[in-house]
């Protein structure tokens, strides 16, 4: 009633006022002045903060950014000349069919958070079937100062990034179509239901897994697929007696950058809003990357008498992907405490383990995202810090010896059923298609017969 009794007033104001211009000009002014506050306190306040959508549409841009070029350059690089061009476009295709499958169905089964609309724990709903929901003035439920269009894309760019990271390990011997394939359905399939089990009211996250950015929603997960698909695959024809030394390492470098730099909008955006949290997530990312690579390093120099610019990059994305669950949740010194470990652990599988069982694991996805991200999500529920985040509260830091169960558990679950789903799907797209190009089309090169272009 008092709503509506101003909104009456400053209408009547506003009339008067059009009244008295042209009587005298000081009067009509004066009414103006009156009618300001009227209007002013009848008109609806927006949830929507400015800040923090600037901010997160700067973080979606950075981690878009990390899949095409990041990504493509980062593994483009490390293949052969022949397999250049079908490995940058391996990131591409993963780009555009995601994007529009997450628009279609994906947003929907992994973020339909209501009991009453969404399937079950393990399942998200379809309440955004093609975003049908959605206006241009909706606001995230799950991040309420922000356009839900924001989050949605925001999203998007995680759900890109996770299946296009599997590309590593069936580097130079999959068929583009089969790709493609295997890229919509483990989407689907795969990374909305575990998205949906972590972040979108699943039964890991009312257990009360921590996971800030995604160590085990996407790197473990990716990782895992990776193992997966190197296994089904077999190795690559000539492994161990042709040179497969990288093309490129320039471009993996510049790609590394570019993931560094990108992997700021996914910890740091990953608080949704332009916070303190926020500040702390991006220091803890720098730390700890700077950290791995430095540990990664020097375990090579010590071991194979060298540091490589390889080894560096490559200890640099473990130590991304380690602090990735960890970024909200750690203080700097546990940031450099699990970029330390990171480095070690994850050249000794990247290198050592992967030698001991002879899988080809190309690019090494399995060793660096899978072994990186389980790391990650491990020490995070050691090293979290009530201090850093209320949310989180560590077996170190806070005595929650708890903490490490429910993390176990969330890695355990990301594991299994990761493996047994993507073993599925692959052996059904063998069976409709086929997985593997030929040995013929795999000693000339994938660029040439995939694509029917080469680079010079």
């Amino acid at each position: 009633m008092v709503t509506l009794t101003r909104l009456l007033f400053g209408v009547v104001a506003a009339l008067v006022a059009l009244l008295l211009v042209h009587i005298d000009p000081a009067l009509a002014q004066d009414a103006a002045a009156e009618a300001a506050p009227a209007a002013a306190a009848a008109a609806p306040v927006s949830p929507i903060n400015t800040g923090d959508t600037a901010w997160m549409l700067t973080s979606t841009a950075l981690v878009l950014m990390m899949t095409i070029p990041g990504l493509a350059l980062f593994y483009g690089g490390m293949v052969r000349k022949k397999n250049v061009l079908a490995t940058v476009g391996q990131a591409f295709g993963a780009t555009c069919i995601i994007t529009v499958l997450w628009m279609i169905i994906g947003y929907s089964i992994a973020f339909t958070t209501n009991d009453n609309e969404s399937l079950n724990r393990w399942m998200g709903g379809f309440k955004y079937f093609f975003l049908k929901p959605m206006t241009i003035d909706a606001v995230s439920p799950l991040a309420g100062t922000i356009p839900e269009s924001v989050y949605m894309c925001f999203q998007m760019t995680f759900a890109i990034i996770t299946p296009a990271l599997i590309a590593g390990s069936l580097a130079d011997r999959m068929k583009f179509s089969a790709f493609m394939l295997f890229m919509g359905a483990w989407l689907i399939l795969v990374y909305c239901p575990i998205a949906h089990w972590v972040w979108g009211g699943g039964w890991l996250g009312a257990m009360g897994a921590l996971d800030y950015a995604g160590g085990t929603v996407v790197h473990l997960n990716a990782g895992t697929a990776g193992l997966v698909c190197a296994l089904v695959l077999g190795p690559r024809y000539g492994l161990g007696k042709e040179n497969m030394s990288p093309y490129n390492l320039v471009y993996s470098v510049i790609g590394a950058s570019l993931l560094w730099v990108g992997w700021f909008g996914f910890n740091a955006g990953s608080a949704v809003t332009a916070n303190v949290n926020a500040g702390m997530a991006m220091a803890a990312t720098q730390i700890a990357t700077a950290a791995a690579a430095l540990s990664w390093m020097v375990c090579e120099w010590v071991i194979a008498k060298k540091p490589s610019v390889l080894g560096m990059i490559s200890g640099a994305v473990a130590g991304l992907v380690a602090i990735t669950p960890a970024s909200g949740f750690v203080n700097p010194t546990g940031a450099l405490i699990i970029g330390l470990l990171a480095g070690v652990v994850c050249y000794l599988a990247a290198v050592h383990v992967k030698k001991m069982f002879g899988y080809d694991d190309a690019l090494d996805a399995f060793g660096v995202h899978a072994v990186g991200g389980a790391l990650g999500a491990m020490l995070t529920g050691a090293l979290a810090s009530s201090a850093i985040n209320s949310v989180g509260k560590g077996w170190l830091t806070d005595g929650n010896g708890h903490q490490m169960l429910i993390q176990f558990y969330d890695v355990a679950g990301t594991f299994v059923y990761c493996a047994i789903v993507t073993y599925i799907i692959l052996k059904v797209i063998d069976l409709l298609i086929g997985l593997r190009v030929s040995q013929a089309v795999e000693v000339e090169g994938l660029d040439i017969n995939l694509h029917g272009e080469v680079v010079q």
